[in-house]
């Protein structure tokens, strides 16, 4: 399986922008920049498309491990936040800390740690990234 993406951009870094699309068209033409990655800008960048990724991947593997434990989960809510800082002349993702919180009938709090520790080292999101991976993951 290969998924694709495309990113075209014009000018220089900092005044440039771009835009971004995916083979499935959910990205269609959608813009980036420097304030878009850098300020607040409205449009995307690339960390907050890693975060989505990690968020997701995740999610869906903890789904698919409560599955295979026989548990059905009301609900799994995943927030990702993916930290950009400084390395020498350029910028590294250094962190992802994941922060779910999830509805799960009839498992306990052991169970569910273990299940949610397997999936954060088994989403191949995270084992892409060359990052710290934190989890915070509670039953509500």
């Amino acid at each position: 399986m290969i998924r694709k993406a495309k990113a075209v951009w014009q000018g220089t870094g900092r005044d440039g922008t771009g835009h971004l699309s995916s083979e499935s068209g959910v990205l269609a033409a959608t813009p980036y920049s420097f304030k878009t990655r850098f300020e607040n800008e409205k449009g995307t960048n690339p960390e907050e498309l890693i975060a989505a990724a990690h968020a997701g991947c995740f999610t869906m593997a903890l789904a698919f491990g409560l599955q295979l434990a026989g548990f059905t989960p009301t609900e799994l809510s995943t927030e990702a936040a993916v930290s950009l800082e400084p390395e020498g002349k350029g910028f590294k993702i250094s962190k992802s800390a994941l922060t779910l919180r999830a509805k799960v009938p009839n498992l306990d709090d052991a169970g569910f740690a273990r299940i949610a520790g397997e999936a954060e080292k088994n989403c191949p999101v995270s084992k892409v990234l060359n990052a710290e991976i934190s989890l915070d993951a509670k039953l509500v």
